[in-house]
């Protein structure tokens, strides 16, 4: 078969590693991994398949009988990238390329992959270049022929210098100090806005959930946005915010974060904890759950895992969304819409139609609400822009003066008094 110009003949393998913490069914997993594969622009997938593995071969990850076979496989298809979904160490990696004579990629490197065509703020791109050279930076071992040790020293006699790999990491190291430096600019800059709106008596509602589980369609439905949104993974990464007015509530502003994923890479983690802090400022939390999808209660278990990696506080309320009900057969849907009203805190609706958004709207205002408590505030004369912000809420039941300070009946809700707190 002829091949397009500029595009990629790849194949994907999922190593099936016979372990008993496995969340997710190798074949679920290789389909998620071809997805990843469909996500990154130029790439023909040709081939895949799943590679039962009782153990894997420290030096090259499969056995030579296997590696055999899939060099015979890879050679007929013509394939000129292989996608292991899964993690491969650099030794594996340089030793299977040499074997099979393709490019390799392992899972973390394809998401990097995929990270860094998508990446569209300045933030964005900056995280995803720090994540890429920490991930770089992993791969240096001796695999190439310009690793020589150099000369070191001043004139003729000299020690016995350092070796390009050497060299390289502290390039890369440098590197990394400069983009952190950048980053850290834009985060301060983000900070800032974080605390202008501080200032703003609008709750943060953010939008979390696994990759693919509808949150930017749920996002463009209720606020009238054009994020995009399509059956890809990641097909966002940037976060947005966008204003909603709730029936017979207040105003909240709504926050789309880029979606998570089984394994999500380290690197990545870190990288974008700057970004995912707007889920820990949050006054309400909504993850959005495929429930269409065979492994719904796994991805819901890995966005769990993230959320609680990051730090997010018990006492912030979390909303289940069971979306895209609307792919489900009618029996199926009953059943699961009767389940959601039975549990707290869990709703079902499809954001494609509109079916069940009027009953999340009147939800998160409730838990906006929620149970009011009284409290007496004591704030010293000059922190006049607290007080102006209690006034402003709506909380302030009564007011006296002292001597060297206010004091202020307040009668608010948790979600207001963590706001006050982060002021």
């Amino acid at each position: 078969m002829p091949q397009e110009p500029g595009r990629t003949r790849a194949w994907i393998l999922h190593p099936d590693l016979t372990r008993e913490d496995t969340r997710h069914a190798p074949e679920y997993a290789l389909a998620e991994a071809v997805s990843l594969a469909h996500a990154l622009p130029g790439l023909d997938v040709v081939g895949q398949g799943i590679v039962r593995l009782a153990k894997p071969v420290p030096a090259t990850l499969f056995g030579s009988g296997k590696i055999e076979e899939l060099r015979a496989q890879f050679a007929e298809a013509e394939v000129e990238l292989v996608l292991v979904d899964g993690p491969v160490t650099p030794v594996q990696q340089r030793n299977l390329e040499k074997k099979w004579k393709v490019k390799l990629l392992d899972r973390t490197g394809l998401i990097l992959e995929i990270f860094s065509d998508r990446a569209r703020t300045r933030e964005g791109v900056l995280q995803v270049e720090m994540a890429a050279l920490s991930y770089q930076r992993t791969r240096l071992v001796r695999a190439w022929t310009h690793l020589e040790r150099q000369r070191g020293g001043l004139g003729f006699v000299g020690g016995p210098g350092e070796t390009q790999i050497e060299a390289d990491r502290r390039a890369i190291d440098e590197q990394l100090v400069r983009l952190r430096r950048q980053l850290d600019r834009v985060v301060r800059t983000r900070e800032l806005h974080r605390a202008a709106r501080a200032k703003v008596p609008f709750p943060i509602v953010a939008l979390v959930g696994y990759t693919n589980a509808g949150k930017s369609t749920l996002f463009n439905r209720l606020t009238g946005a054009d994020v995009l949104a399509k059956d890809m993974l990641f097909a966002t990464l940037d976060p947005t915010m966008r204003r909603v007015k709730l029936p017979d509530g207040p105003e909240v502003i709504l926050s789309d974060t880029v979606g998570f994923i089984s394994d999500l890479p380290t690197q990545l983690v870190a990288a974008f904890r700057a970004t995912l802090e707007e889920v820990l400022e949050a006054d309400v939390v909504l993850h959005v759950r495929d429930i269409s999808h065979p492994e719904t209660r796994e991805q819901a278990a890995d966005v769990e895992d993230i959320l609680a990696d990051l730090g997010l506080s018990e006492d912030v309320p979390v909303l289940e969304v069971w979306n895209k009900i609307d792919l489900l057969p009618e029996t199926d849907r009953a059943i699961l819409s009767g389940r959601a009203s039975r549990e707290d805190g869990t709703l079902a609706l499809s954001a494609v139609t509109g079916e069940g958004l009027d009953v999340l709207l009147e939800e998160i205002a409730t838990r906006l609400g929620g149970t009011r408590q009284r409290t007496e505030l004591h704030l010293p004369y000059e922190a006049g822009r607290k007080r102006a912000w209690l006034y402003e809420q709506g909380v302030v039941q009564g007011e006296r003066r002292d001597e060297d300070e206010l004091v202020l009946d307040v009668l608010w809700t948790p979600a207001q008094a963590a706001r006050f707190e982060r002021m």
